[in-house]
């Protein structure tokens, strides 16, 4: 009997060892058989759909701009394409998200009727009179004649956005980058989400309140809506970089001149190498002037997102006019700007521009509205605060530059709203002894605050951009490094080349004086006229052997990128003042982490400055 006994259990177990791994094997082969997105570069477009589809790989975007196409892949086919000596890069198509956050307070009062739908009473935005867009409106100047194309969430077709100055409609096109769709009317397609609505009504509205001053920067000008990111603000690598090979691809035919960026992701690469970049870098090699956002992860150093640390592009930082528009003597560097040097050592922002308790329009039935309506005004206007907004209205300010230059290239558009620019400095003394230096570093504040009267009028022309090589660049035959490095001894950063480094403002040991309010003038002046702006050829000693800061990104085959979407709802551990690494929090809205999961988000949204 006990024999018996022994060959049951003997049987029993084995039968269960037997199921155990037939299970296992059952599991591997459905991981091995499960699929994740991803982003194939190829020598060719038509080379690397053929590559894909030769290993059944299903495609689900063709990404021309970059020679490349987003496909459903196994781990087994990504390891087979990564082999083939034609496949240049295998990227995991990560997540990207909107930026900004609802105020947590503001001047105008509590919120409106979430199911309003813009039938409320018309408030002054004083953004366009702190950047003199106002000035400019009196002399005619309203960016009409120029395309500014949106990449966002959409558009809501309120008659400010709808309409410019004029009464004309200025929607050319919509387009719907997550599905691949061009919308048959352009007055087709909405914005649910809201985002998309905000930023462009800060840089076009033509909303006028009684007293004659438009809500807009550049209410003359006309817009192309392109949609990458959905409803909660969401969006992939590949849908953004569809987004922008569109519009490269309609640039003529809607006079696209402008593209605004407000969204920043982490960098998880060499600016180049970047596929977002790419595509960004080729719409600026097509003469297509990009404007992105530096990012809401500041104040620490070397914290400008993608795509704003692409060298070539304008990147905004934001400022605030502590609630008192009409003084300008109390300003301030808004604490959750992103702060640079990038890592390939280029000085950003290279602007900073009103981005603190903005507001602008967005539907009554948005995302935003609904979630958050204690920031929602007059049944017509949303608070908001971010550099995606300081974004918007330096995108203005290139409208109106372009209507009255419309044959500048984009390096002297960058050059004239540079230069024209005014630092936060601090004045001290008085006559022979009168002393002035910068308030914030060129880290933090770049060139300074956007002014878009001198930016019309000023003559400043090839200061932006010295050294580059757009065309190199794209080709993949030479990269940049940017005159940034690091001090070992003490830490700080400085300018490499004939600047003083020890001259206030070109060095910076990461000290914040947020507490007090600086007037931004132009009685600095910057040594030889922007020499901060050369750059480097990263092969000739400026580059991995010439920086200090080396290990910040430790490649291993060169895709440092994660294998699987980024999921929204993730709680960061955010500050209530905006300062944390993840750029900002103290709302419900759902968060992503950083650092490190490739994402900026609707959820990492800022508080007010």
């Amino acid at each position: 009997m006990a024999n018996r006994n022994a060959i049951r259990l003997i049987v029993v177990a084995t039968l269960v060892i037997t199921l155990a791994t037939a299970g296992t094997t059952l599991m591997q082969r459905r991981d091995a058989d499960a699929t994740a997105s991803y982003i194939v570069q190829g020598r060719t477009l038509e080379n690397v759909k053929a590559l894909v589809a030769e290993r059944n790989g299903a495609i689900t975007h063709e990404l021309g701009v970059i020679s490349a196409v987003a496909a459903d892949l196994t781990a087994g086919q990504v390891a087979d394409l990564r082999q083939h000596k034609d496949v240049r890069r295998v990227y995991a198509n990560d997540a990207v998200e909107t930026a900004g956050k609802p105020d947590k307070g503001g001047s105008q009062g509590g919120g409106g009727d979430p199911g309003s739908n813009g039938a409320g009473s018309i408030i002054d935005t004083y953004y366009s009179q702190i950047v003199n867009g106002q000035a400019l409106h009196l002399l005619g100047i309203d960016g009409r004649g120029v395309g500014i194309a949106v990449l966002d969430t959409g558009l809501w077709k309120h008659e400010a956005i709808k309409l410019d100055s004029g009464g004309n409609v200025r929607i050319r096109a919509v387009y719907d980058a997550i599905n691949d769709v061009v919308a048959t009317s352009p007055l087709s397609g909405d914005d649910p989400g809201g985002h998309g609505s905000h930023i462009a009504s800060i840089a076009v509205s033509s909303l006028m309140t009684p007293e004659g001053l438009y809500n807009g920067i550049a209410p003359g000008a006309h817009l192309v809506s392109v949609q990458a990111f959905d409803e909660y603000g969401q969006g992939s690598y590949a849908d953004v970089i569809r987004a922008v090979d569109w519009v490269v691809a309609n640039r003529d035919a809607h006079d696209i001149r402008i593209l605004n960026l407000s969204f920043s992701a982490m960098p998880q690469s060499y600016y180049w190498d970047d596929p977002i970049n790419q595509a960004v870098m080729v719409a600026w090699q097509n003469g297509i002037f990009v404007i992105a956002a530096a990012g809401n992860r500041g104040p620490d150093p070397m914290t400008i997102g993608v795509p704003g640390n692409v060298p070539y592009v304008m990147t905004v930082g934001a400022m605030s006019d502590n609630y008192t528009p009409a003084d300008p003597e109390d300003d301030i560097l808004a604490s959750f700007s992103s702060a640079g040097p990038t890592q390939e050592g280029f000085v950003k922002p290279e602007v900073v521009a009103p981005g603190g308790h903005m507001l602008g329009l967005v539907q009554g039935n948005s995302t935003l509205a609904t979630t958050y309506p204690d920031y929602f005004y007059n049944s017509l206007y949303f608070e908001m605060s971010g550099t995606s907004q300081a974004t918007a209205v330096v995108t203005g300010i290139a409208a109106l530059v372009l209507q009255a230059r419309p044959s500048l290239t984009v390096d002297d558009l960058k050059c004239k709203i540079l230069s024209a620019a005014r630092p936060a400095s601090i004045t001290t003394g008085r006559g022979k002894s009168k002393t002035t230096t910068l308030a914030y570093s060129v880290f933090q504040q770049g060139a300074g605050v956007v002014d878009a009267y001198r930016a019309v009028f000023n003559d400043q022309l090839g200061c932006a951009n010295r050294g580059l090589d757009i065309d190199a660049d794209v080709a993949g035959l030479r990269h940049f490094g940017g005159p940034a490095d690091i001090n070992p001894d003490d830490g700080s950063f400085y300018l490499r080349g004939d600047l003083d480094p020890n001259e206030s403002g070109y060095t910076w040991t990461d000290g914040y004086l947020w507490t007090d309010g600086y007037l931004w003038t132009d009685a600095y002046l910057w040594t030889d006229a922007y020499l901060w702006t050369d750059a480097y050829l990263w092969t000739d000693g400026v580059g991995v052997d010439g920086y200090l800061w080396t290990d910040g990104y430790l490649w291993t085959d060169g895709y440092l990128w994660t294998d699987t979407y980024m999921s929204s709802g993730k709680s960061s551990s955010s500050s209530l003042d905006g300062s944390n690494g993840g750029g900002g929090g103290g709302s419900t809205a759902p968060e992503s982490s950083y650092p490190g999961d490739g994402t900026a988000g609707m959820g990492d949204w800022v508080n007010p400055e």
